[in-house]
């Protein structure tokens, strides 16, 4: 009985093992193939996947210094708008979420309900309206229309009211308060740090949401030297005549960059940040 025991452990570890690996051949290679392709020529890559790296990569990023396409400027334009929204983004989305999970009010649980529904709405949906408000404040062609609404977004709200719900703790919160600390003053000195872990994952996500925006900048943003990496990229696609695939996959590759250095630094604290979100007394 022992051994079978044993050889079903074996079995199941064996399984999980071949499903880890096939998770990541299935993330790496198409992060790779996007590497090796910045480095070949059009014809190249016409002729079909390689998984070797070619020689083109100067060539390539010639043609984009030829197209106009000032990848620092948009470098530039896509880390401002990425750190200004990242910061609003956790900053105020935890503030909100600290105040739902602490007071009690009038309304908390629609409110609450209604987080959750703004969540499952997509911007698509809502571009119309938002685009003729922006209008109105003369925030349109500005980068202050993409870094303003993510203060206390939905999606922030949401998981910064899970993670603190699973976190918090009053009696301190109860202390602070006898103390004479001011409400302000204990989110910043007790709470807030408490909650570095989900601060940092929170900021992982918006820091890559906003990274690789394009739809809402698309629309929003009219003035080509304000233009962000991902919309410099598809300007790339404008030529009728020919389409230089190698210089678009070295876009593509010099925006997956940053990307791929902050989950470098920073995954150990997505792991931690979603793990105590998701337990519960």
């Amino acid at each position: 009985m022992k051994s079978f025991y044993t050889l079903r452990t074996n079995i199941m570890r064996v399984f999980v093992y071949l499903t880890l690996f096939i998770l990541l051949v299935l993330t790496v290679v198409p992060i790779w193939l996007l590497l090796v392709n910045a480095t070949r020529s059009t014809p190249e890559i016409q002729q079909g996947l390689s998984m070797i790296p070619s020689t083109h990569l100067i060539e390539n990023y010639q043609i984009l210094k030829s197209k106009g396409i000032d990848m620092f400027r948009g470098f530039t334009n896509s880390g401002f708008v990425a750190l200004a929204s990242t910061i609003t983004s956790v900053y105020f989305s935890l503030l909100t979420a600290y105040g739902i999970v602490i007071y009690d009010f009038k309304g908390k649980k629609l409110m609450s309900n209604f987080v959750v529904l703004l969540v499952l709405i997509p911007m698509q949906l809502s571009i119309v309206g938002f685009y003729q408000y922006m209008s109105k404040l003369g925030l349109t062609d500005t980068y202050a229309s993409l870094i303003l609404p993510m203060i206390a977004n939905a999606g922030g709200v949401f998981f910064g009211k899970q993670y603190l719900e699973s976190m918090i703790i009053y009696d301190l919160i109860d202390a602070a308060r006898i103390d004479g600390a001011s409400e302000l003053g204990i989110f910043h000195r007790i709470m807030f740090p408490i909650a570095v872990p989900g601060a940092v994952t929170m900021g992982i996500f918006a820091f890559v949401a906003s990274w690789n925006s394009f739809f809402g900048p698309f629309v929003l943003i009219s003035s080509f030297e304000k233009y962000t990496l991902p919309m410099l990229v598809k300007t790339l696609r404008g030529d009728v005549y020919r389409t230089e695939y190698g210089a678009i996959y070295l876009g593509l590759a010099i925006t997956i960059v940053p990307i791929l250095i902050v989950y470098a630094i920073f995954s150990r604290f997505i792991v931690n940040g979603i793990s105590m979100g998701a337990v519960k007394e």
